[in-house]
């Protein structure tokens, strides 16, 4: 994917929705060249060709989501790699926020960074920090591992900080996540009692998913953006959590 295809993803992400004439518009060439852009985007799977437009995926393609909203993850990453201190073990799940951290964290040879993510730790393989990849089934197409022996590994496994990713936060539901089975691998995680973090961009406040991520009580951080609507931010100031805002 060249520089300008990863605009394009990343226009089409960030909008949800824009058409030929405005990508060729915002890329300075042709509409004939975006047509083809798009044709390939689309073969790969990281976004839908509608009649003379470009629609975003709910993708777990982890190279398709750190495109959205790159720059804000970037800021939201860095921030998160602050609060981690040398010689500790954390645990970092999946998502590309999180994949962002696990690169920020990799430069600090001190630091041993656990994961459910082939894709984290294949990012990580030339860098001096110690990885440990846990074991269970293997999602192609969020690179993660799921399932009864990827719970069982997180409970034989000791870190002090735990950062999940979530897709959703609601008044009437708190944290949700769209995948069944990666919800399960969140809760293991939440189980064990740790610093748990939760590190997202605004967008997911607001939406339901369909699997609870709790307890609730087990999250005693959300790093998020400053878009968060203030209804949200004194919910989980209400519920206990520390909220840290990031500005854009």
């Amino acid at each position: 994917m060249n520089s300008r295809q990863q605009t394009i993803l990343q226009l089409v992400n960030d909008r949800r929705r824009i058409s030929v004439g405005e990508l060729a518009r915002a890329s300075g060439v042709s509409e004939v060249t975006i047509r083809q852009d798009l044709n390939l985007l689309e073969k790969r799977s990281y976004l839908k060709r509608v009649h003379g437009s470009a629609v975003a995926l709910e993708s777990d393609d982890v190279d398709a989501r750190m495109m959205s909203n790159f720059t804000l993850k970037q800021k939201l990453a860095q921030y998160a790699a602050s609060l981690v201190n040398d010689g500790e073990t954390i645990f970092i799940e999946s998502g590309s926020a999180n994949a962002l951290l696990a690169r920020y964290l990799a430069e600090r040879k001190q630091i041993t960074i656990i994961t459910v993510s082939h894709y984290i730790a294949h990012l990580l393989k030339e860098t001096p920090c110690d990885v440990i990849v846990l074991g269970g089934m293997y999602q192609k197409k969020s690179e993660t591992v799921v399932g009864p022996l990827t719970r069982l590994c997180i409970q034989q496994v000791h870190f002090s900080k735990a950062f999940i990713g979530v897709d959703g936060y609601h008044a009437e539901t708190g944290f949700t996540g769209r995948d069944m089975m990666r919800a399960d691998v969140v809760n293991a995680v939440l189980a064990k009692g740790v610093e748990n973090i939760v590190l997202t961009d605004s967008s997911k406040f607001g939406q339901i998913q369909p699997n609870p991520l709790e307890p609730m009580n087990q999250i005693g951080r959300v790093i998020t953006d400053s878009r968060i609507a203030n209804d949200y931010q004194q919910l989980i100031k209400r519920q206990g959590i520390k909220l840290d805002l990031v500005n854009e």
